[in-house]
């Protein structure tokens, strides 16, 4: 199990950049953490030390944002906060993105669990009573 803590937004893409260097072969990562601890701003950190040039938002009301690396590799962001039924992510061909071979970082994994690869990493991310954040995997 690897930990980094962020101490605060100053230190966010140097937590990303480890996080990065830990990646290998990975491909899907499952973000867990409460309302407001960070989880968009984390993966958006992450998605601008991989290079990606797009503006990076949260998915919330389309549920996926494509952007592309600079070597062209496609990297798919999602927050299934929104998803009421299971039947949703089926028809989105979630298939698709996961077993892609492209990187996929998924927020509110555990509102669509029985789909996940069996391979995701799990990553929580916590806020800390000083206002820092632990990112475990």
């Amino acid at each position: 199990m690897t930990t980094i803590k962020i101490e605060n937004l100053n230190h966010i893409h140097q937590a990303a950049r480890q996080f990065i260097d830990q990646i290998g072969q990975r491909r899907v990562f499952a973000f867990y953490g409460k309302m407001g601890a960070g989880k968009t701003t984390f993966v958006k950190a992450v998605c601008e030390e991989l290079g990606v040039e797009d503006v990076i938002t949260s998915p919330t009301f389309a549920i996926v944002n494509e952007y592309s690396t600079p070597d062209g590799q496609a990297l798919y962001h999602f927050d299934f906060y929104r998803i009421k039924k299971l039947e949703e992510v089926y028809d989105m061909g979630y298939e698709e993105y996961f077993y892609s071979g492209a990187l996929c970082f998924i927020e509110w994994p555990e509102l669509i669990e029985a789909v996940l690869p069996d391979d995701a990493v799990r990553v929580t991310i916590e806020e800390q009573p000083d206002g820092s954040r632990l990112i475990t995997f």
